[in-house]
């Protein structure tokens, strides 16, 4: 008996993307049933947790199983699970809709796919990475049906559609516990890479390749000739014998089940390892590096970690989660499980199968626990020797795999300079940051080191938004003319990290835009000596009416050495902070007070001298206020800092021209 058959409108979003997906140009169309097998699987481990968390719940874990069905004449497939289920909200919440960030992003690759702006590679990767596994459905099939039933409830929800811009929607009686879909399915063409769904062969080499690993026995029922007996003929109309047709019914298991972390790496293939990636991860590349690991003793799991080749999109998203699945003595707990990997590595795949913890382990719980702790200084370790080791390795292919690494996920490892002081001194081994000993290269700290020059104290560097903008930037010129390398650090982050770690191997860190600097050797300070002695009594007058003048804007005016070319510079204090910085936390809506730096002048150059000249001589004369208001606004543009007023600026710079003309 069937109750309310309800019609439905898809999201706005929804119906594009459904629009996309099945008109895209996706050459391998076996994803779909890829992801259906993957989808049943986490329906049979929640089952499995649920069942043990809810001593209520009358539910027979005996025999979980995922089983295809197949009607060659009436070109269906049904994937059907006996796992969770779902209610009638869930599957609106979960189907009806696409409630998933990166909705508008995924709309623009499928358009990109779809015109053929997208590697046939990169296309295969869209649904996994985007979370839309039962849209994919779609692309084979003209019409889906959905039935389910959760457990514990009485009632099943029937859903279908035709992939268009709606769907019906029904409570139905009499319905298994868990889940099927059924799919009527397009006719055959193999020039549109949309083979036969219904051919056995075709259907063993899709779950070989993609859902061998899965816990669960993956079943499909197939007609086989019966031996043939020695009475089993008969005699024809016409005299002559004919074989009698007969036929039995065989149940295959169409996968190994074996559980990849258990096993040696020797006894596991690439093609295994990659494929449980794609599992895990939801993703389509292959993983850039496998670690597996396994402890004994005190405590005992067993862990297989992977390594992406690529971000995901939403690295960067809040609502971006772990990829670590959590296990119990191979029984699922949780996905996402960001107790056992920080912040920083949140770019890490993989499962952690524990012996020792209690399998109705909460999240509230995980926090407290011991072992957990202790797992995740275990892993997070792990992790990183493994980058360091492709760092250091002399295999070109480790090397380039480095290179990968940081060049994906260089933004977020930073992160941990932060948050992980237990292990900042391998961070900054590993990381690596543009230079100007490169145009195109990058450099680690330990090469930087080895490259100083006899003398020299500090590693220098120097923040900001971009590479071009701090080579231009008036605080290079003396560390130019000297030949001092000088790191180049153009991520939002690095504001932030070179504030927390004071030095690397003995090595301050040292920001060229704070503080004074001196470069000078000690027999050239023997040498400027008088000069500088000299200009101090030049210039006294003019910096002390300067540093009343824009009292506003700086909170000091003095004469420079690190200036060789321009007339001015703006500085800050040695612990203070930058503007950059100050512009971030007020971005993120905190409140932080105005820090006044200093305008430092370079006493050789024309325009400096020609202040400091006219007002010994006129030091009433209106003019030289806007002057100085003109030198200390070229000053911070030289940096790529912003005006306070703009317009005024630009009034004063054209009525300057204007006279001068």
């Amino acid at each position: 008996m069937t109750t309310g058959i309800e019609q439905r409108e898809f999201q706005a979003e929804t119906r594009q993307i459904l629009d996309l997906m099945i008109h895209s140009v996706y050459s391998n169309k076996d994803t779909f049933l890829r992801e259906l097998v993957s989808n049943a699987s986490d329906a049979l481990d929640k089952l499995k947790l649920e069942a043990f968390q809810d001593k209520d719940l009358e539910v027979d874990t005996s025999d979980l199983h995922v089983e295809l069905e197949v009607d060659a004449d009436a070109r269906t497939l049904t994937v059907r699970d006996n796992g969770i289920g779902m209610s009638r909200d869930e599957v609106v919440d979960l189907i009806g809709t696409l409630a998933k960030s990166g909705t508008a992003e995924l709309r623009r690759k499928l358009r990109e796919a779809r015109e053929g702006a997208v590697s046939e590679a990169a296309q295969e990767e869209l649904i996994g990475q985007f979370g839309i596994g039962f849209y994919s459905t779609f692309m084979v099939a003209d019409t889906v049906t959905l039935l389910t039933r959760k457990a514990g409830e009485q009632h099943a929800t029937r859903w279908e559609s035709s992939g268009e811009s709606t769907y019906t929607i029904e409570s139905v009686d009499d319905a298994p516990q868990g889940t099927s879909v059924t799919l009527h399915l397009k006719p055959v063409d193999v020039d549109d890479h949309m083979y036969d769904y219904t051919s056995e062969q075709k259907l063993r080499e899709i779950v070989k390749r993609y859902s061998d690993f899965i816990a669960y026995p993956v079943r499909m029922k197939v007609e086989r000739p019966a031996p043939k007996r020695d009475d089993a003929t008969e005699e024809g109309t016409d005299g002559t014998e004919d074989a009698a047709v007969e036929t039995v019914t065989e149940t295959l298991t169409l996968n190994s089940m074996k559980a990849l972390w258990a096993r040696p790496r020797g006894e596991v293939s690439d093609d295994e390892y990659n494929e449980f990636y794609r599992h895990v991860s939801h993703s389509w590349d292959d993983p850039l590096e496998v670690v597996p690991m396994k402890a004994e003793g005190t405590f005992e799991y067993q862990a297989l970690l992977f390594i992406p080749s690529h971000a995901p999109f939403d690295l960067f998203a809040r609502e971006h989660r772990s990829g670590i699945h959590l296990y119990v003595k191979r029984v699922f707990i949780m996905d996402d499980c960001d107790e056992l990997m920080p912040e920083y590595l949140r770019f890490v795949k993989g499962v952690v199968d524990a012996q020792d913890l209690s399998l109705n382990v909460s999240r509230e719980i995980l926090q407290q626990d011991r072992q957990i702790r202790a797992i995740r200084r275990r892993l997070t370790k792990k992790v990183l020797t493994t980058i360091r080791d492709m760092m250091t390795s002399d295999d070109d292919t480790s090397r380039e795999k480095y290179r990968t690494v940081w060049s994906q996920f260089g933004r977020v490892l930073k992160e941990g300079l932060l948050s992980d002081a237990d292990n900042r001194d391998i961070l900054l081994e590993i990381s690596s940051f543009p230079s100007t000993h490169s145009e195109d290269g990058q450099t680690t700290l330990a090469e930087y080191v080895g490259r100083m020059k006899d003398g020299q104290e500090q590693i220098y560097f120097l923040t900001g938004e971009t590479r071009q903008q701090l080579e231009a930037s008036p605080h290079m010129e003396a560390f130019r003319a000297k030949g001092l390398e000088v790191l180049l650090l153009t991520d939002p982050v690095d504001e932030m990290w070179v504030t927390s770690v004071p030095e690397f191997d003995g090595k301050p860190l040292q920001s060229i835009a704070k503080g004074e600097v001196d470069l000078d050797t000690e027999e050239e300070k023997k040498d400027a000596e008088a000069e500088r002695e000299e200009q101090g009594k030049q210039f006294a007058d003019v910096l002390a009416w300067l540093t009343s003048t824009l009292e506003e804007q700086v909170k000091q005016v003095r004469l420079s050495t690190r200036l060789t070319d321009s007339p001015a510079c703006i500085v800050g204090d040695d612990y203070g902070m930058t503007p950059s910085l100050e512009r971030m936390y007020r971005a993120s809506g905190q409140e932080v007070p105005h820090f006044k730096r200093i305008l430092e002048l370079n006493p050789t150059h024309p325009l400096v001298e020609g202040l400091r000249t006219a007002h010994a001589e006129r030091d009433d004369d209106p003019s030289l206020a806007e002057t100085a208001e003109l030198l200390y606004g070229t000053a911070l543009l030289a940096e790529g800092g912003e005006l306070e007023d703009p317009a005024h600026f630009a009034k004063m710079l054209a009525n300057r021209l204007a006279r001068t003309i």
